[in-house]
């Protein structure tokens, strides 16, 4: 019905097509929450705060987000460990969230039911972010110390251009989606540095890349 109203045709499975899907979605928990007098719970963890990976005014928006202060890496933990003591019946399901790739889930399966739209696959992998993430935010390092590090910490797994690369993403995308943080939901401080404009981080919705991304340009020869 959305896409009739807007125009859209629902086999054009672009921009248009995903991000109507998460804004519906959030349209109909708000009002189911007024039926029941109750709250949306957001959803959106640390990371993909940082990343801005989240639709703006959809799963980005929430009364209240208990996962604000949780990088991905550690969700993923606290599901293992919870499931590590859980009756059989939960442990079977929780294991069977970790065993599944991370998406957004807004593209149509493939003809088998796999999942076509996998988050890391896009992005990088969520533990090298969140590495970027905690000395980035939490350290306040620079960019030639997390980038050299970060080479040193995951080699062999990853290579250096690899890693670069990633990093590259993570300063893009933290940067330029800094205006979804500027209105984000109030959540609880879990670590010792929060994200939310009102609390720890401060910082211009317009502020350019380029300062950093030319750093990371500048240290490349010293990992690659």
């Amino acid at each position: 019905s959305h896409f009739a109203d807007i125009g859209h045709d629902p086999n054009t499975t672009n921009v248009v097509y995903e991000n109507a899907q998460a804004r519906e979605r959030t349209q109909i928990l708000m009002n189911i929450a007024n039926m029941h007098r109750g709250i949306v719970v957001g959803t959106g963890d640390l990371s993909e705060i940082a990343l801005g990976w989240s639709t703006y005014n959809a799963d980005h928006m929430s009364m209240y987000n208990p996962n604000a202060g949780v990088p991905k890496t550690l969700v993923q933990h606290l599901i293992t460990w919870y499931a590590d003591s859980a009756p059989d019946e939960v442990a079977l399901i929780l294991r069977d969230i970790l065993d599944t790739p991370i998406s957004p889930e807004l593209l149509p399966t493939g003809a088998s039911g796999e999942l076509q739209q996998r988050t890391e696959d896009l992005i990088g992998p969520y533990e090298v972010h969140d590495f970027f993430l905690y000395r980035f935010v939490r350290l306040q390092e620079s960019v030639r110390s997390i980038a050299i590090l970060a080479c040193i910490t995951f080699q062999p797994q990853y290579t250096p251009v690899q890693i670069l690369d990633w990093f590259g993403v993570f300063l893009h995308r933290f940067i330029v989606n800094q205006f979804k943080r500027s209105c984000m939901p109030d959540g609880v401080k879990v670590g010792s540095v929060a994200l939310s404009p009102r609390a720890d981080w401060r910082m211009p919705s317009d502020m350019s890349t380029a300062l950093w991304l030319a750093e990371l340009e500048a240290v490349r020869s010293d990992c690659v």
